[in-house]
């Protein structure tokens, strides 16, 4: 199968799977085997691009031109076919995890689920393949739109307003800064394709170069970077398999994978580190690392916690983005795929909790991982990888941010990595440890449960198991963003 066959059938089996998702909907089996049989299937053709593709010479698919030499294209490239191998790989996944999740906790409306789901993934992959920054404009506010649906799920009063504060967000930085950086880019340069080394010549100055990243990193909504903060917290009031994927991996991964390939390819990384806004930016990414995990260290929601620990997290890639040297920008692409896996055990972990002990408080876990210690063993490895202890994935990606950060002597850089790792332990081992080592709080006991539902365990299982095995094997990552890197 050619690579160009591949380019084009990757963003649509998603599409074709949302036919047969309708068509089954009278029969769930059949209908989630669907989006299983599909999320198998397009992680295959991605695969298969990986390994297939010419890195010198990579395909074009020209999807319309709606302007005069400035078309909507897909043209692969190294950071972006691993967020693709990232997306692709956790859907069925959060599939299979879904199905014992929306079941249990008794879900209305799962067709429109699943549907959802799936034209969400399609976006994704035509963010990660984007050619040029219309193109990954465009699909980035399909992104936007079609998450809707499923943030409002559950179709609450308080449902209804965190979709308007989802909305209202992301849409607004993305139409008020980022197209706006776009246009300017475009009249300066008169090409918004993405090329190694940046695209702006010598002659444009330091002062407008700034001006343009601060547009483009603000304008980027989904990378959850303070102040334009507040949609991912709100967010969490959609189902878990929403929060995993979709604000785990998909939604919020499109936010800093947006940020880290205009550093790459429409600035360069050599150019960010001669502009002084990308200092400014190192220090407001600091910020949010450290405010962030002080802020989740005082929540007592479990989901809550999650959110503000992944507002932190994320801020590590846009940290790495503008550090300017190869290093961080590694550190940065292989947060993107440590982060995935880690995040995403923790929010399957926190949706097995609610549906099986019917516990959304971390002040009510004690004692729990003895009734499911599969659930908070797993929970174990991705807290442990989120913090950056090995040997766990989220070890690797910070090791390269730590040393970048030591080699451009950003201090604050390397404070703010030290200062949250801390607040990492300390917000995370304590559940750990009261989950296998406390007794159960009189007034919280536990009903007689055990396990999460099978579909439930199988897919933490799996992610943890990635979590570990992405420390001891990171070849493919390792390799696509030091690529990405040495042509950036």
């Amino acid at each position: 199968m050619s690579a160009e066959l591949l380019l084009a059938l990757i963003p649509l089996v998603p599409v074709l799977a949302v036919f047969g998702i309708i068509a089954a909907r009278s029969r769930p089996n059949l209908r989630e085997g669907v989006s299983i049989a599909a999320g198998v299937i397009l992680f295959l053709l991605v695969a298969a691009l990986a390994v297939t593709i010419d890195w010198a010479a990579p395909p074009t698919l020209v999807i319309a031109e709606p302007f005069p030499g400035l078309s909507l294209s897909l043209t692969p490239e190294p950071l972006g076919v691993l967020f693709a191998l990232v997306a692709s790989l956790l859907w069925p996944i959060t599939t299979l995890y879904a199905v014992g999740y929306m079941r249990a906790h008794h879900e209305q409306n799962q067709t429109r689920f699943y549907t959802a789901f799936a034209v969400s993934i399609s976006a994704a992959m035509c963010i990660a393949l984007a050619g040029n920054m219309l193109t990954l404009f465009v699909f980035y506010e399909v992104l936007s739109v079609v998450t809707y649906p499923l943030v409002t799920h559950a179709g609450t009063d308080k449902a209804k307003r965190a979709g308007r504060v989802y909305l209202g967000l992301l849409m607004g930085t993305s139409v008020g800064f980022l197209l706006l950086a776009m246009v300017w880019t475009w009249n300066i340069t008169g090409t918004l394709d993405f090329t190694p080394g940046g695209i702006f010549s010598d002659e444009v100055s330091g002062g407008v170069l700034g001006i343009l990243l601060l547009l483009y990193v603000f304008g980027t909504g989904k990378a959850a970077l303070m102040p334009f903060h507040r949609w991912l917290p709100a967010a969490m009031v959609a189902p878990t398999p929403v929060s995993a994927l979709l604000h785990a991996v998909a939604v919020v991964k499109a936010g800093v994978f947006t940020v880290l390939k205009v550093s790459v390819y429409i600035f360069g990384i050599d150019r960010i580190g001669q502009i002084a806004a990308a200092d400014w930016l190192v220090v407001i990414a600091a910020l949010t690392i450290v405010l962030a995990s002080a802020i989740a260290l005082r929540k007592d929601n479990f989901k809550a916690r999650l959110a503000y620990s992944t507002i932190s997290q994320l801020s590590y890639i846009t940290l790495g983005a503008m550090l300017g040297i190869a290093a961080g920008a590694i550190g940065g692409g292989l947060h993107i795929a440590m982060h995935a896996v880690g995040k995403i055990t923790l929010f399957f972990c926190a949706g097995a909790v609610l549906v099986t002990a019917h516990k959304s408080k971390i002040s009510e876990l004690n004692g729990i991982g003895r009734r499911m210690p599969w659930t908070m063993g797993a929970f174990a490895i991705g807290a442990l990888s989120m913090i950056g202890a090995p040997p766990f994935a989220g070890f690797i990606s910070k090791w390269y941010l730590f040393g970048g950060a030591l080699q451009t002597e950003q201090w604050i850089a390397v404070g703010a990595i030290v200062i949250s790792t801390l607040l990492n332990a300390a917000y995370f081992m304590p559940i750990v440890y009261a989950a296998f080592f406390l007794d159960e709080d009189p007034g919280h006991r536990h009903v007689e449960h055990g396990e999460a539902p099978l579909p439930i365990v199988l897919a933490l299982v799996a992610t943890a198991l990635f979590t570990i095995l992405l420390f001891f094997f990171p070849g493919v990552p390792l390799t696509l963003v030091q690529q990405m890197a040495g042509g950036g």
